[in-house]
């Protein structure tokens, strides 16, 4: 696919998917949603790449909705995802469903029915997916970077759930997210008011896990990436996310037993006795 609205490139073993309309503030279109399917794809069936880094073009990360788009809306009356103009194959007629042989492949699908759905297929990744927030993010932007696993941002950037200034319901699971991030009340604050708030206050309630300077923020992303990519296995990466995804929709009976199955498997693999060497010898593993 040809990039227009974003950017992919890797360093070392991690992926860097970068919202690139800038002019735009990185809003949100059907051609961006498209491409970050394909860019998130394209990261996930890479055996080189261990972890992906989510950021935005010049000043934002994503300031939601594009203002056209949401016109558009409003004229047709009814929601338009954009994807058939952006290259993906239209609704099957009397459905709003695309037809599952021109259905092309979603990354993360398949793991769990919960899953299969539009940006909660982060969940169902393999790996983790780190969102550097270096600007505003409103919207589905917010959205985006709370589907990532570990949010790092820049000081004093707005934040907001945008919806309820424009008479719109929860973007994109925010009603399900929030109140998992930072707990049922301080989520009905930010859901119900959709005030601005910044990523100092975000960072306080426990829904950024670092704040950096906005020239330090990628780095400091990639760090921590980097970090990941060679002090932990692959398979741990993709076991922690997948337990603890999945354990948010199951019972602590059925996480013991999943944890105890992936505990024999895991320790038949090479990078188990890889692990078990570096602890014998006192020094990092060579994953």
């Amino acid at each position: 696919m040809e990039l227009r609205a974003t950017d992919y490139e890797t360093v070392d073993r991690t992926a860097i998917v970068t919202l690139s309309r800038p002019h735009r503030g990185n809003a949100w279109t059907g051609r961006m949603h498209a491409e970050y399917k394909h860019c998130i794809g394209q990261a996930e069936s890479d055996p080189a790449v261990r972890v992906i880094v989510v950021t935005g073009a010049g000043s934002a990360f994503c300031v939601g909705g594009d203002s056209a788009a949401l016109a558009g809306h409003a004229d047709r009356g009814a929601y338009d995802d954009g994807l058939a103009a952006a290259g993906e194959p239209a609704p099957v007629p009397g459905t709003g469903e695309r037809g599952e042989a021109d259905r092309p492949v979603d990354p993360g699908y398949g793991i769990s029915a919960e899953f299969d759905h539009q940006l909660a297929f982060h969940f169902g990744l393999s790996k983790p997916v780190i969102a550097a927030i270096n600007g505003p993010a409103a919207g589905v932007g917010l959205a985006l970077a709370c589907f990532a696993d570990i949010r790092f941002a820049r000081p004093g950037a707005k934040l907001t759930t945008a919806h309820g200034k424009l008479n719109l319901p929860p973007e994109f699971g925010l009603s399900w997210l929030l109140p998992r991030h930072i707990g049922l009340t301080r989520a009905m604050d930010l859901l119900l008011s959709s005030r601005v708030f910044l990523t100092d206050e975000a960072h306080q309630l426990g829904l950024i896990n670092q704040l950096h300077p906005a020239d330090e923020l990628l780095d400091r992303t990639l760090a921590y990436a980097t970090e990941l990519a060679s002090s932990v296995s692959a398979g741990s990466l993709r076991a922690s996310k997948r337990q603890a995804y999945l354990d948010l929709h199951r019972g602590v009976g059925d996480a013991v037993g999943t944890s105890l199955e992936l505990l024999n498997e895991m320790m038949a693999e090479p990078d188990y006795r890889k692990g078990v060497e570096a602890l014998r010898e006192k020094r990092p593993p060579e994953f």
